[in-house]
Formats: C-alpha cells, structure tokens, sequence
C-alpha cells in the first residue's frame, strides 16, 4: 500500500513539476501620472472638484487566464481643491485625515471582454469603514512606453459611492451624497 502512495506522490510532483507557470505580470503605478480626482455637487448648481497628490497601486494581469488584481492606495492628506472648501475637506466630518489618513481599493476581480479589462469588482476602505465598490475601466491597455520601450499599462478607473455610506453625513442638503471618483494611471511593468 506505501508504494502506491509513493509512487502517486512522484507522479504528483512530476505533473506539478511540468505545467506550466502563471503568467502574471506585475505592474505598479507611476506616481507622476496618477492623479486621482473627486467631484460633487453643490447646492444643486455647480460640480465642485478636487485631487488627491500622493496615491500609489498595481495591476497584476494573467492575460491567459483572464484574471487579475487591483490596488490603489491614497493618502487622504494628500487632497486639493479650493482654499474654502480644503479645511472641511480634510476635517473631521468629511476625510479625518487625522484619524484615517489612507483610503485603500482592493480588487482580486478583473472583469474582461475578450483581451481588455473593463471593470473591477473590490473594496474601497475610507474612514474605517470598507464596502463593495465596482471601478469601471475606460480605455485601459497595456503595451510598450513609446519613450523607453517598457511594457506599461494605462487607462482610467471610475465609480461613484454615496459619502453617507462612508460615514460623511455632514452637509447633506448642501452637498450632494454621490460623489464621482476617476482615477487616471499609467503603470510600468516590474
């Protein structure tokens, strides 16, 4: 009976040792060229709009398999927009940039239509709390970088989320609860 199990593990292990390796490729952002932006409404008027400088992230992509991973991490600090509206954007009752000062989106779930991603179904973290948030994927695509030749991917992820799911409840009436996120990226391979 022993030299059954024995000789099923060599196969095991000469099976395993022949298939092939995953795919993956790595990709991480490039901070020069990854803004991500929000925008709301105000007082049913005007868009209002500001930036987040300081965001890091990768792709990982098995073009195979039709799989892959999403990271996006921003530092809630990081913020800009208009002189007026920074201190609330910053303060207790909207980023609490004090208490949380990082908002991270993590996705294992790439969505493909054939070769291209379009979506990414993951969780955004902000102000402690985490929900389901789905990113869709405009124009992504990956190729060389027609400066240096480096494989490099690149594109725009967007989504919009209720603030008041996110605990940010303050000025309601004055501030639209959705708010639109568009993060523009370029990633270089690894």
């Amino acid at each position: 009976m022993r030299s059954g199990y024995t000789l099923a593990a060599v196969a095991l292990g000469s099976l395993l040792a022949t298939a092939p390796a995953v795919a993956q490729d790595v990709y991480v952002f490039d901070a020069r060229h990854t803004l991500p932006m929000f925008e709301f409404n105000h007082l049913g008027f005007s868009p209002q709009r500001g930036v987040f400088t300081n965001a890091t992230g990768k792709v990982t992509l098995d073009r195979t398999a039709k799989k892959g991973t999403l990271e996006v991490s921003i530092a809630t600090a990081s913020a800009q927009t208009t002189p007026a509206l920074l201190t609330v954007v910053k303060g207790e009752d909207i980023l609490n940039v004090e208490k949380f000062p990082t908002m991270t989106y993590k996705s294992a779930d790439l969505v493909f239509d054939g070769d291209n991603v379009v979506s990414a179904n993951g969780e955004l973290t902000l102000r402690g709390v985490t929900r389901p948030v789905p990113l869709k994927l405009v124009s992504f695509k990956c190729g060389p970088n027609p400066l240096n030749k480096k494989p490099m991917c690149g594109g725009e992820a967007t989504a919009t989320l209720k603030r008041s799911e996110f605990g940010m409840t303050v000025a309601l009436g004055a501030a639209s609860d959705e708010v639109k996120i568009t993060i523009p990226f370029e990633a270089a391979k690894e």
